[in-house]
C-alpha cells in the first residue's frame, strides 16, 4: 500500500484526510506516528508560508512524500482574524473551546449579515528531492452567535454554511467533504499525489513557491 504522511498531530484533520485517501488505497500517517520528531516552528506570516515550512522540515526528516496543512477561520469584520493564529487565538495551549469564545467576544453586537468569514487551507505537497506544490482552498460562511453542533473540530460549530443550512459541526463527513475548504484543496492536489505515488513525478516541473 502506498503511504503519504499528514504533517500534523491534530487527529480531527488526520481523519478528513484518512476518509479522502481510503478510497484510492493511500495509507496516512501523521507526526501522531513519529513522536521522535522536533516539532516544527511555524514561523511564516500567511498560510501558504506556514504550509511549506511544515512539508519541506518534515519530507527532510523523513525522506517520504508530506502534505503539510496549514488552514484557518479567516472573518473579515475583524480584519482578518484569527487567521493564520486561528488554532492558538486565545492562547498557547490550541484549546478549541477558548479560541470558539474568544471570537465569540470579538463579534459581540455585530449584526448576522456582517459576520461573514470562510475557512481557508493551503496544502504543501514535499516529495524527496522534488519541488514542492502548492494549492488553496476556501469555504464561504457566517459566525454564528453561538456554538450548533457536535461534529467536526475547530471552529465547526460557529461556522454556518448557507448552502447546506448548517454550521459546519452539524453535517456528516460526507457532506462535510462535498464543500470544505480541505476538500476543496485536496481536489486539485489528489492529481499531484497520484503521480507522486506512481513515481511519474518530473523532477523539472512543479508548482514553485
Amino acid at each position: 500500500m502506498k503511504e503519504i504522511i499528514i504533517a500534523t498531530k491534530n487527529r480531527g484533520k488526520v481523519r478528513d484526510f484518512e476518509q479522502l485517501f481510503s478510497k484510492k488505497g493511500i495509507k496516512v500517517k501523521s507526526l501522531l506516528d513519529f513522536p521522535d520528531l522536533p516539532d516544527v516552528e511555524e514561523t511564516g506570516t500567511t498560510f501558504i508560508e506556514n504550509a511549506v515550512i511544515k512539508a519541506e522540515s518534515i519530507v527532510n526528516e523523513l525522506n517520504k512524500p508530506v502534505i503539510a496543512d496549514d488552514s484557518g477561520l479567516s472573518v473579515d469584520v475583524l480584519g482578518g482574524e484569527p487567521g493564520v493564529y486561528s488554532a492558538r487565538y486565545a492562547g498557547p495551549n490550541k484549546n478549541d473551546e477558548e479560541n470558539i469564545q474568544k471570537v465569540l467576544h470579538e463579534l459581540k453586537g455585530v449584526p448576522s449579515a456582517k459576520r461573514t468569514g470562510r475557512f481557508h487551507c493551503v496544502l504543501a505537497l514535499a516529495i524527496p528531492n522534488g519541488k514542492t506544490h502548492v494549492v488553496e482552498g476556501t469555504c464561504e460562511g457566517l459566525i454564528t452567535n453561538e456554538p450548533i453542533g457536535d461534529r467536526g473540530f475547530g471552529y465547526d460549530p460557529v461556522f454556518f454554511v448557507k448552502e447546506k443550512g448548517k454550521t459546519m459541526a452539524e453535517l456528516t463527513n460526507e457532506q462535510k467533504n462535498e464543500i470544505s475548504h480541505r476538500a476543496k484543496a485536496l481536489q486539485k492536489l489528489v492529481p499531484l499525489v497520484d503521480k507522486v505515488l506512481l513515481g511519474e513525478e518530473d523532477r523539472d516541473e512543479g508548482v514553485n513557491h
